[in-house]
């Protein structure tokens, strides 16, 4: 993976380091002796590689020098500015000279990329850490929209099974308020008509000379429940007699009978007393 950014790094360098020696040697080399054009292309290229090389050391170590960046980007813009004047003061091909200046500062931005990747670099364990953690939230999320779509589809279902049931349901009582108009409206056509009421009439009331009751129609509504009767509607006996009924009832048979036999044989009668005030008036009886 390091391989990626460094090598196309040293590749720009070395074509823009040559590109410009040749330059300087061919352009400076008819002003002054070749020597002293080989010697300023050497310095510049020279100059570059050496903050380059420093550039590279300080950040192994993990530290960075602004001063050293300033000039090692300094030479970078010299050279360049070395191949456009050249370029411009060329007779011939100056538009190819001045297509690769721009070398030197492109292989400049590549040494940049490559310590951006160093400074961002992960090892291996770290990035399979990564994966797993993206793999286990993508596991995660889709899980959870199976279960908000089973859960929706889940919720449509009952939904339209609850609003089928209603509508069934609403249509059973249509029919059946239907059937019961039916029925009121045939009710009300016998009650009207002439000869229908006179005869529902003589079945459902007594005829009274000279009286003739009118047949009402039965009501159709909500009807008031009857009071409860009372557990002891005759009038209550006194003990005297309550005592006396008991004892009759019970030397009835010999041998005399029991408690629930005499209650029961009483209650036959039609006598009417409460549980306590039968067994009081038993025990007093058989004491």
């Amino acid at each position: 993976m390091r391989a990626k950014t460094v090598l196309p790094a040293v590749a720009m360098t070395a074509v823009s380091m040559v590109l410009t020696l040749a330059v300087v040697v061919m352009w400076l080399g008819t002003a002054v002796p070749w020597p002293v054009a080989l010697v300023v292309g050497l310095g510049i290229d020279g100059g570059w590689l050496a903050t380059l090389a420093y550039e590279r050391r300080l950040a192994a170590q993990g530290d960075h020098n602004r001063a050293v960046t300033a000039v090692g980007w300094s030479f970078g813009i010299l050279a360049a500015g070395v191949l456009v004047a050249h370029a411009l003061t060329a007779e011939e091909s100056a538009g190819a000279w001045l297509a690769v200046a721009w070398l030197p500062i492109a292989a400049k931005a590549l040494w940049l990329v490559h310590a951006m990747w160093e400074r961002t670099a992960l090892t291996p364990v770290a990035l399979d850490a990564i994966r797993g953690i993206q793999q286990e939230a993508r596991d995660e999320a889709a899980v959870a929209r199976a279960r908000l779509r089973a859960e929706a589809a889940t919720e449509e279902t009952r939904l339209t099974a609850v609003t089928e049931a209603g509508a069934r349901v609403a249509r059973v009582q249509a029919r059946t308020a239907q059937a019961l108009s039916s029925a009121w409206s045939t009710l009300e056509t016998a009650r009207a008509g002439e000869e229908t009421g006179r005869a529902l009439t003589s079945v459902t009331a007594r005829v009274t000379p000279g009286v003739t009751p009118r047949w009402e129609l039965p009501v159709w509504g909500p009807s008031e429940p009857l009071a409860a009767r009372s557990l002891e509607s005759a009038p209550a006996l006194t003990d005297e007699a309550l005592d006396v009924i008991v004892d009759e009832i019970r030397t009835s048979e010999t041998p005399a009978l029991s408690y629930r036999e005499m209650a029961a044989r009483f209650r036959a009668a039609g006598h009417a007393a409460s549980e306590m005030r039968l067994r009081a008036a038993w025990k007093r009886v058989v004491a």
